[in-house]
């Protein structure tokens, strides 16, 4: 069957389409990607107001159209934390369903997470044994460790590239303060989280996912992403401390131009790369293998699983 998956994210509006059914690789057909930056626009008092709702209903009805067009028999669409996190999210999504006609349902954080965590384990397989997996968005870093498909454990941690970005790296480029203070904020929030994902068992496998890990560890000697998926990538622990101070004396214009960095997420990329930074130093990860596959695919195969009667 042809299913349509739309991920409102804090940076994108994307849709993916793929041929598919249970017991079988789903197969890419389409992409379609709207850049909104949604929680950029979230008002003083944390709604998204009508300007910003107005944008996401006219992103997400484009997405609907072009859903149609492909022939998407079975359309499943969700955000994630710029929606969840806006103070006026039950009414926004009252207008989206109303005016685009799609029922857009709000993913808890853990259960990003989760569907990630399924996306690595289908990936890597039952060989991997028990999965540690990392994934950064606009928003929310999200951890799951364990030796099933559904993790032992499943956070969901408010040190997203963009969040932190907008609030605790204003500069452009940053002064180093800000790098140290921001340091400082992730690996306070991190050493909360690490005892749980560490009692649950060490990992055979680290595995990180997302376009901002995907950026990261071609800076840091990766394929391209051009070469294909099946091509082993991996980002070091090492590289990532060289890139922090790379990145921290660059302006986003210049981080831009940089191999495998796109324009629209040059600002956030610093943020990114201490996230990452502290996360594998937080774990003591000498090194992390890159997946291709994450929450979208997660999505995807819970509901071909469920389909099946799984």
């Amino acid at each position: 069957m042809r299913l349509g998956v739309l991920d409102v994210g804090s940076n994108t509006v994307h849709l993916l389409v793929v041929d598919a059914h249970s017991g079988a690789h789903p197969d890419p057909v389409r992409s379609h990607k709207s850049e909104l930056h949604l929680a950029e626009l979230l008002q003083s008092d944390g709604s998204l107001g009508e300007a910003g709702t107005d944008v996401l209903v006219e992103a997400v009805t484009a997405a609907r159209v072009e859903a149609d067009r492909e022939g998407v028999e079975d359309l499943v669409a969700f955000a994630t934390s710029a929606v969840r996190d806006a103070t006026d999210s039950a009414a926004v999504l009252a207008r989206v369903r109303e005016e685009s006609g799609v029922d857009l349902q709000v993913l808890a954080g853990e259960d990003e997470a989760r569907l990630t965590f399924l996306a690595v384990r289908r990936w890597f397989g039952w060989s991997a044994g028990r999965l540690l997996c990392l994934d950064i968005g606009g928003g929310s870093l999200e951890l799951a460790t364990g030796r099933d498909e559904e993790p032992d454990v499943a956070l969901s941690l408010p040190l997203g590239a963009g969040r932190l970005t907008r609030e605790l790296l204003p500069g452009d480029p940053p002064k180093r303060r800000e790098v140290t203070a921001l340091r400082e904020h992730v690996r306070a929030v991190l050493d909360e989280a690490v005892p749980a994902l560490v009692a649950a068992g060490e990992p055979e496998r680290a595995v990180v996912t997302s376009k901002t890990f995907r950026s990261l560890a071609r800076l840091d000697g990766a394929a391209p992403y051009a070469e294909g998926p099946r091509v082993p990538r991996a980002l070091r622990r090492s590289g990532l401390e060289r890139l922090v101070e790379l990145l921290a004396g660059m302006r986003a214009v210049d981080r831009a131009r940089l191999p495998g960095v796109s324009p629209s997420r040059a600002q956030q990329l610093l943020a990114g790369a201490i996230v990452a930074h502290e996360a594998l130093d937080s774990l003591g990860l000498d090194s992390v293998d890159v997946c291709p596959w994450a929450l979208r695919e997660g999505v995807i195969l819970r509901r071909l699983d469920w389909l099946a009667g799984s």
